[in-house]
């Protein structure tokens, strides 16, 4: 039963420290779309998403009524598009159609971001794998609320040099596609190690091949939740510092474990996951980094950022896990640099750099997002910068990411401004070493040895 203290605080927390649910998306399988006509493939897929998910935002809106409880984004996600334009797409436009299909849907709909348009290409690409990635450039240009991704390794598989190496390219060329409104279609995808199926996040949601017809998954937030409640055990031991975050977490992650259940009988799709991540936003007093500042540091990147982050994680998860058997996706703490405050002040006042940044992602959720970089970076840096990133994926069994910016025509100390969510960006310095000969190479680097555990 839930106690009338619970209530009270429940509340304190939304109206007071930023408590809300990020996102309630509804993942859709389109295989059933699949048509060696592309056209024929983009009726389908209209016709599903907006049916599937027609009563999304009311239903969303009344639950954020009903309870008071803020839910920020509703968005969708899908079976990734390679797989589903593999039978009708031969040349990089048919799938440029599907784009813009998946972008007129998720504007019928009236929801944030749909998600799914994406290939999984951890070990080797088909043709139309490769189809997808090339198109992405065009694709992001000519919609507003497609989000791509793309998996190009994992433990078992190893890391995809080959598709590594073309995405530094396709980052560089949808970043000067879009560099009219800031390069902003590069923050609409992102590059995967060890991806998970069940993702309510974007740039990387996209509907698993293992999940079926359709799924509630909710991704839960509270930042400035958790700041306050370590505003209360300033100087105490790890102990006590430890039992706080992992207490938050479990009252945050009840918050969301409401909101799943009702949208899930409201809708009449199954409840699948609640991911659990502290996720910011650009808000002051929403910031990963500023809970790591109230455990003590000056600036998120001074020496002992990775181990704070590193506890930080870990509390979060199981605290997380008391409070809902369903938890998945990333679930932990996200460190975008233009969506968080903190580290924005943090990069500006030179605590924080790329590589510093690249060191915490060992321990946090996903890795490298939300990075401006110069716009001239080469591509062949891009790929190096990916493959770095995707490396600490594949040897720790976790995921890792990179969303990342070469902003057309801004240079290191210039910002980029996207709003919203996405808020802005200092634009960092990169290494200017070169790895081109490295990333020159074909094929793949292997899967480590501990990934044989059969």
């Amino acid at each position: 039963m839930i106690t009338q203290g619970e209530v009270l605080e429940t509340n304190r927390m939304i109206e007071e420290e930023n408590l809300d649910v990020r996102t309630i998306t509804i993942g859709i399988d389109l295989l059933d779309c699949i048509d060696p006509d592309p056209d024929n493939t983009c009726d389908r897929i209209y016709e599903k998403v907006t049916h599937t998910a027609e009563k999304l935002v009311a239903t969303a809106d009344e639950i954020e009524r009903r309870y008071g409880i803020p839910i920020v984004n509703k968005r969708v996600s899908v079976t990734p598009i390679s797989i589903i334009g593999s039978a009708g797409c031969h040349i990089a436009n048919d799938f440029v159609k599907i784009a813009r299909t998946l972008d007129r849907a998720a504007k019928t709909l009236g929801i944030d971001f749909i998600g799914g348009y994406s290939a999984l290409v951890s070990k080797s690409m088909t043709e139309a794998d490769e189809l997808l990635i090339r198109s992405i450039p065009e694709a992001m240009y000519v919609t507003d609320l497609v989000c791509s991704s793309v998996n190009a390794g994992s433990t078992k598989t190893g890391l995809n040099m080959d598709a590594v190496r073309l995405l530094g390219t396709m980052i560089k060329d949808t970043a000067d596609a879009t560099k009219e409104r800031g390069s902003i279609g590069c923050a609409k995808l992102v590059i995967f190690c060890n991806a998970p199926d069940d993702n309510p996040f974007m740039a990387g949601a996209f509907h698993g091949v293992t999940e079926g017809n359709s799924v509630i998954n909710v991704g839960v937030s509270g930042p400035g939740v958790m700041r306050h409640a370590l505003e209360n055990v300033r100087g105490a031991d790890f102990e006590t510092l430890c039992e706080t975050i992992k207490k938050t977490a479990f009252k945050i992650t009840r918050v969301g474990q409401l909101v799943a259940k009702e949208a899930s009988k409201e809708l009449h799709i199954p409840f699948g996951i609640i991911d659990l991540s502290l996720a910011p936003t650009p808000a002051i007093g929403d910031s990963v980094a500023d809970i790591l500042c109230e455990m003590g540091l000056e600036y998120a990147g001074a020496p002992g950022t990775t181990a704070a982050l590193a506890l930080l994680n870990d509390q979060v998860k199981k605290g997380g896990i008391m409070a809902s058997s369903s938890v998945g996706g990333l679930s932990g703490a996200f460190i975008p640099v233009s969506e968080d405050r903190g580290m924005i002040e943090a990069v500006n006042a030179g605590a924080l750099s790329l590589e510093k940044l690249e060191a915490m992602t060992c321990v946090c959720s996903v890795g490298l997002d939300m990075i401006a970089i110069p716009g001239d970076t080469s591509a062949s840096t891009i790929s190096g910068i990916i493959a770095d990133e995707l490396a600490i994926g594949m040897i720790n069994q976790k995921t890792t990411a990179v969303r990342i910016i070469p902003a057309a025509g801004k240079k290191v100390g210039d910002k980029v401004e996207f709003g919203g969510l996405l808020g802005e960006a200092p634009v960092m310095s990169v290494n200017q070493f070169s790895c081109e000969k490295f990333i020159s190479r074909k094929g793949r680097i292997p899967a480590p040895v501990h990934s044989f555990k059969n």
